[in-house]
């Protein structure tokens, strides 16, 4: 849960700097950090991915898991969510009320649906590294500033969202650590490294647009590839 508490905190300072000076930061420095955050990313997914003791299993993760991703849908099926919640809570001429709650509703969007999230979660709550999760706070506690500053208070409500969800998956992620082995874990931080190489590439650099959340699955097949193999 460590990794989650600093989120929030991180979320909270920086929303309450975009309330106070939002309109004073400019927007290339915002752009010029997020891009710095990019490359870092990319650098600790590449990092993560020569944890790997045999890469095809990586492979074969990712290929499988895009498959379900794709069959499911789920790239899809965030935007969507997204899309209908703005669309319920969001309408011409919002008043104050609808101003929070759509606030609260980007932001908690922003920063809990994504592979960084579920990844930093799991890898928190499996071994207590909270080293993904901090890079997410850094990035989550700018897009923080940002949101503030142009949809007000109701953004740092969506810290109740953070602790409930990504801690969750965090206690979840704790439950499993009597069953999963090094060798799962192993191979699960390697697959993870390759999706969050995808996701600097597409959402913080920007060179190319990768459904990266439909990557997401491989997540799962690669500790079940590995007990696979450990009946053989």
């Amino acid at each position: 849960m460590t990794g989650t508490l600093l989120n929030i905190v991180t979320v909270i300072v920086g929303g309450l700097i975009g309330l106070t000076f939002g309109a004073r930061i400019p927007a290339k420095l915002k752009e010029t950090v997020i891009a710095g955050m990019g490359l870092f990313t990319a650098a600790m997914g590449l990092q993560m991915f020569l944890k790997t003791e045999n890469p095809l299993i990586v492979l074969g993760a990712l290929l499988i898991g895009t498959l379900l991703g794709e069959w499911w849908r789920i790239e899809d099926g965030l935007h969507n969510l997204g899309k209908f919640l703005e669309r319920r809570f969001s309408k011409e001429g919002d008043d104050g009320s609808n101003k929070f709650v759509r606030g609260f509703l980007t932001a908690s969007l922003l920063f809990c649906v994504g592979p960084m999230t579920i990844l930093g979660s799991i890898q928190d709550g499996l071994t207590g590294n909270f080293e993904l999760l901090a890079v997410k706070s850094v990035l989550d506690g700018f897009a923080a500033m940002a949101f503030a500053s142009t949809l007000g208070v109701g953004v740092l409500f969506s810290t109740i969202v953070i602790f409930v969800f990504q801690g969750g998956i965090s206690l979840f992620a704790a439950q499993l650590n009597a069953i999963i082995t090094a060798t799962m874990m192993n191979e699960l931080t390697a697959t993870g490294g390759v999706i969050l190489l995808g996701l600097a590439i597409s959402s913080l650099l920007e060179i190319k647009k990768i459904r990266v959340g439909n990557m997401l699955p491989g997540l799962a097949v690669a500790p079940l590839i590995v007990w696979i193999l450990s009946l053989f």
